[in-house]
């Protein structure tokens, strides 16, 4: 959801973020290439850090830089125009983009499931999804947030016109601490572990386990222009990342680790929590048809797209 930011931001900051490829490398040289990140380094990123810190893109033949998006930064359009090769996005954005004419791919999900979640203090009224009918339910404003409480009143019985919707931007965590809202919209990977480690009682409802299917969340992306010009450079990616979080799976200590290294400014217990709920998630493993499709039929009765979207064109699901 919070990603979405970037793709509906209107500055775009095509400088300073040129991929590092080039037709100009000598024969054998290591390829450079860009990876913008959907939000700051954290918990799942790990599997990228700790391939990093591996080698395993050196052992593809990648140098692979790993950039956090800035405040204007719009990875689907940096993506589109060549700035840089991949970048993590939310699906929804890649829907979003591929709407708008952004030829964008995706070649790998980060984690199995939704991370989307409506977040309801535990001592409060909101026992169940349909209890957020006549309450004040915090929402970042973008629609993807309207989608999920949309989707969990609706599958549990309740009218979503009946709630009373609070725009409280990215502040979930502090709204609910401080009781200003009875639930709010958020990751349950993010904002719901950091309420449990403030000692906040809160209830956790998954959008999948309420009307959405369990579509993957977060998507390795490029465009289809690196796609068909440089495959073998995005099969390296895939391939190295895919290593990095089975590692991940294996030695989430280790893992933990090179995102630490990488990105000192992180509290180790918060992303330690955050992994320990992320790893049942994390097995890299090839797209599912069926699901992309029950996502992209969920976007779009949701508004969240406009017209249906042609899973196989967005989606490199192999053979």
């Amino acid at each position: 959801m919070r990603s979405t930011v970037a793709l509906l931001a209107t500055v775009l900051a095509l400088t300073g973020l040129a991929g590092c490829g080039g037709d100009s490398a000598e024969p054998g040289a290591p390829k450079g290439a860009t990876l913008v990140l959907d939000f700051v380094p954290n918990a799942v990123h790990g599997g990228i850090y700790a391939a990093l810190s591996r080698g395993y893109y050196d052992d593809e033949g990648v140098t692979l830089e790993v950039q956090p998006p800035g405040e204007s930064t719009d990875a689907p359009k940096l993506l589109g125009a060549g700035k840089v090769e991949f970048a993590i996005l939310d699906i929804h954005d890649l829907g979003i983009a591929r709407e708008r004419g952004i030829d964008l791919v995706g070649v790998m999900p980060l984690v199995q499931r939704p991370l989307a979640a409506v977040l309801a203090r535990a001592d409060g009224p909101v026992r169940r999804p349909r209890e957020m009918e006549g309450h004040r339910v915090g929402v970042t404003g973008l629609p993807s947030d309207e989608a999920v409480v949309d989707s969990e009143v609706e599958a549990d019985g309740g009218d979503p016109a009946e709630v009373e919707r609070v725009t409280i931007g990215f502040n979930a965590v502090a709204s609910l601490a401080a009781g200003k809202v009875d639930a709010a919209t958020g990751f349950w990977n993010a904002e719901g572990v950091s309420l449990q480690r403030q000692d906040v009682p809160v209830r956790t409802f998954k959008v999948d386990e309420f009307g959405a299917p369990p579509y993957p969340e977060l998507i390795l992306t490029t465009s289809r222009e690196a796609l068909e010009d440089d495959p073998g450079l995005v099969d390296a990616v895939v391939a190295a990342t895919e290593r990095g979080y089975a590692f991940t799976e294996k030695d989430p200590g280790a893992a933990l680790d090179a995102l630490l290294s990488a990105n000192p400014e992180l509290e180790r217990a918060e992303q330690q929590a955050q992994l320990k709920v992320l790893l049942p998630i994390l097995h890299p493993r090839p797209f599912d048809a069926s699901v992309l499709e029950a996502w992209a039929a969920w976007d779009l009765k949701h508004g969240l797209l406009e017209k249906p979207l042609d899973v196989e064109q967005a989606f490199d699901q192999g053979g």
